[in-house]
């Protein structure tokens, strides 16, 4: 099984048997997640070839590269390489607030939707969500923030923002509202946190450099397990005092690991030849979307995907979500259920362009 933590793609009507149906006997056109990639000839090779040491003695070369160099790209002073994505956002929380404060995020963020309630549990903070389709502006975000001072609020201490939106379809935070948000969020003596797992995506279809999306912000996490195309792993990126907290919170909830160059080798090689081609990925889904809207029970309009993601409704009268996942496993495509007329589709470096335009014209033909 990947080491990625963020299982974002569950069937929610049905979860338990998606993630269980027996295996294929061809290869799939999967679809699920861009987590499901393999690692390629030469990022194996990478693997293989990589010099190792004990990361807890600060001695494994290649995660100390990786560290830097991540750490660099986002213009941030220190990085923190970490297991798995959800880890890395569970520390952030423990770094940034104390229990029983509050955390605004956007509507159906990952921190609230796809880590079984660990915002709660390690971190002991409640979230509220604002806003819509991913996003939300400054004037929300005022709007949520609670008074300091009396005793039946809890202290609003952070705002996080999702970016690229995972449950909206990919949809990339408009970075001017970014600066809005983080600026108010300055002024109040709020911190800020940047879930950046797609955040190679949102650089690439926005032209963005990683820096500049990154920079209003205090803690920003990445995940080089998903686009990049790594086996597993992500990184949180900040100054320095930030990322000793960090680090001692990644022990405490069993993140801190040794020889972790094998996984740090798989990355480099992702930033270094994977990153560029995520706008092949963004094509695709949108060939994907081109051969699936208009479709007389189907909501999708392929202009608004921007990413490597697409979420689509099924309309009343159309089989629902769950039926038409196991359909198209039977044709050898591999999608994800998000509620009972909701579906996912992620596009990815295992996913031609042939592959794409072939899954969205099966899934059209299989609702009749």
């Amino acid at each position: 099984m990947r080491a990625t933590g963020r299982n974002d793609g569950v069937d929610s009507a049905g979860s338990y048997r998606a993630w269980t149906m027996p295996r294929m006997t061809t290869t799939p056109i999967d679809l699920r997640s861009d987590t499901v990639t393999r690692p390629t000839p030469a990022m194996r090779a990478a693997v293989a070839a990589a010099a190792v040491g004990d990361d807890q003695y600060g001695e494994d070369p290649l995660t100390n590269e990786l560290q830097e160099r991540t750490a660099a790209l986002l213009g941030k002073e220190q990085g923190l390489w970490l297991p798995s994505g959800t880890m890395a956002n569970q520390v952030a929380l423990r770094v940034l607030t104390r229990p029983g404060d509050e955390v605004v995020v956007s509507r159906e963020a990952h921190a609230g939707w796809h880590e079984t309630g660990g915002s709660a549990a390690n971190a002991g903070v409640q979230l509220v969500e604002v806003g819509a389709s991913g996003v939300f502006d400054v004037a929300a975000l005022e709007a949520a923030i609670k008074p300091r001072g009396l005793p039946v609020y809890p202290p609003t201490t952070l705002v996080e923002i999702e970016n690229t939106h995972n449950r909206s379809g990919g949809v990339v935070f408009p970075q001017d509202e970014v600066v809005r948000v983080c600026t108010l969020a300055r002024s109040r003596g709020i911190a800020t946190f940047l879930d950046g797992a797609r955040l190679w995506n949102a650089s690439v279809a926005t032209g963005i450099g990683e820096a500049e999306l990154a920079a209003p912000f205090d803690l920003v996490a990445v995940s080089f397990s998903k686009g990049l195309g790594a086996p597993g792993g992500s990184l949180l990126a900040g100054s320095r005092e930030l990322i000793v907290a960090a680090t001692r919170h990644r022990r405490m909830l069993g993140g801190a690991m040794r020889q972790t160059g094998f996984f740090a080798a798989a990355a480099l090689h992702g930033i270094e030849h994977h990153r560029e081609r995520l706008a092949e990925d963004h094509a695709n889904a949108r060939r994907f979307a081109e051969a699936l809207a208009g479709h007389r029970v189907v909501d999708l309009d392929p202009a608004a995907v921007q990413t490597n993601i697409v979420v689509f409704r099924l309309r009343a009268g159309a089989i629902d979500a769950a039926t038409l996942v196991q359909r198209a496993r039977g044709r050898g495509i591999l999608v994800n259920a998000f509620d009972a007329r909701t579906i996912r589709a992620v596009t990815h470096l295992d996913v031609s362009r042939e592959q794409a335009e072939r899954a969205g014209a099966a899934l059209r033909e299989l609702l009749g």
